[in-house]
């Protein structure tokens, strides 16, 4: 599993017109899966998640996690992070999970992340996706 995890003060996803998951503060998580990924690693990724310290205290150090601020939590699949560039000039994402089995890991993260969250929104599994969000810090970490 590889996640870019972002810190937000706002972020949506749109799907055509309709907007189908607005967050406020929180993070974004853009979460692709691989062919080895399962169920007990998504735990893992979530608890990983909720504990990371990446907002700001009182004075300024990075040392509150997204459940010390109430923050909210916007997942979006994304398989091209497990785009290979090293041959050719077009990507090739043989190292990602096939579709059934992402979409399956993908909705159970989904699951799972929303007793930990005060708000989880998503993006739809598939679906061509408008991601827009304003990027606090900025601060963006990656997570394999």
């Amino acid at each position: 599993m590889k996640i870019v995890l972002q810190r937000v003060s706002s972020a949506s996803v749109r799907v055509g017109e309709a907007t189908i998951g607005e967050i406020r503060r929180g993070y974004v998580a853009l979460v692709g899966f691989g062919a080895g990924d399962d169920k007990a690693g998504v735990n893992r990724a979530i608890e990983k998640i909720k504990k990371l310290r990446l907002f700001p205290d009182d004075i300024g150090k990075t040392n509150r996690s997204i459940l010390d601020v109430g923050g909210a939590i916007l997942i979006v699949s994304q398989f091209t992070l497990y785009a290979d560039c090293k041959k050719g000039n077009r990507p090739s994402f043989t190292d990602a999970a096939p579709p059934d089995k992402a979409v399956e890991l993908y909705e159970y993260f989904i699951t799972a992340a929303k007793p930990h969250f005060t708000k989880v929104a998503h993006g739809s599994f598939g679906a061509a996706m408008h991601v827009e969000l304003v990027n606090d810090g900025p601060f963006t970490v990656i997570m394999d």
